[in-house]
C-alpha cells in the first residue's frame, strides 16, 4: 500500500490510542447514567400514552356559602367585574357582616337572613353595598310575592329568581336561588349589568 506522503506514524498510532483511551474513559463514566436514562424514557412514554384524570372543578362560590365555607368579597366578584370596581377613581371597599341595605325591611325580617359576608364600596361618584346571605330554601316563592307588593319588578333568569325596584336614584337588586340571597342597593353608581355578573359568578 502506498504511504500518504506527509503522515508521521510515529505520530499517528500514539495520538489514535489516546483518543481511542479518552473515548473508553468516557464510555466507562456514562454506564452508571445508563439505567436512569433508560427509567427516564420508559416514564416519558408511560405519561405520554397514560390517560390524565380531568382536574376536579372548582367549587361554586353558591356551594362554598351553603356549607358554611368562609366567602370574602373578592372571592364574591368576577375578575372583570371586581377590577372595573377597584379601578374607580376613589375606590373604597369595607367588608363587614352588616345585614342586607334594603328598603323592604318586612321582607328582610320574615327571611331572617344568615349574612355572610357584606361587600361595601364608595367612591367620589356613589356607593353600593352587596350582601350574600343564606336563607330558607322556599325563601324565592315568598319573595316574588313580598317584594313584588312593594313595586320590584321580579323575573326568573339563569341565575334564580331576580327582583329589581328603582327608588330616588337608588337600585336595589335582590336574587334568591338555592337558600341563598344576594342583596344589592346602588346609589348613583350603577355598573353595567352588576347584579347579573355578580350572580352568574356566584352561582356558577
Amino acid at each position: 500500500m502506498a504511504r500518504i506522503g506527509g503522515r508521521n506514524s510515529w505520530i499517528a498510532v500514539p495520538a489514535g490510542l489516546l483518543c481511542a483511551a479518552v473515548v473508553a474513559g468516557l464510555a466507562y463514566l456514562a454506564l452508571p447514567m445508563v439505567p436512569v436514562t433508560v427509567t427516564w424514557i420508559g416514564d416519558t412514554l408511560r405519561r405520554a400514552t397514560t390517560p390524565q384524570p380531568a382536574p376536579a372543578p372548582e367549587e361554586s362560590i353558591a356551594r362554598q356559602a351553603a356549607d358554611g365555607a368562609q366567602v370574602d368579597c373578592r372571592g364574591l366578584y368576577p375578575d372583570d367585574l371586581w377590577n372595573e370596581l377597584t379601578w374607580r377613581a376613589g375606590s373604597r371597599l369595607d367588608q363587614s357582616a352588616a345585614p342586607p341595605v334594603t328598603q323592604a325591611a318586612a321582607f328582610t325580617d320574615a327571611v331572617t337572613p344568615d349574612v355572610v359576608v357584606t361587600c361595601e364600596w364608595r367612591s367620589a361618584d356613589g356607593g353600593i353595598v352587596t350582601t350574600l346571605s343564606r336563607v330558607d330554601a322556599d325563601a324565592g316563592a315568598f319573595a316574588e310575592a313580598a317584594l313584588g307588593g312593594q313595586g320590584f319588578s321580579c323575573a326568573s333568569t339563569d341565575t334564580g329568581l331576580v327582583c329589581t325596584r328603582t327608588d330616588g336614584g337608588v337600585l336595589e337588586e335582590h336574587t334568591l336561588r338555592d337558600g341563598l340571597w344576594i342583596a344589592s342597593a346602588q346609589t348613583r353608581w350603577h355598573p353595567d349589568e352588576y347584579g347579573a355578573r355578580l350572580g352568574r359568578n356566584v352561582f356558577g
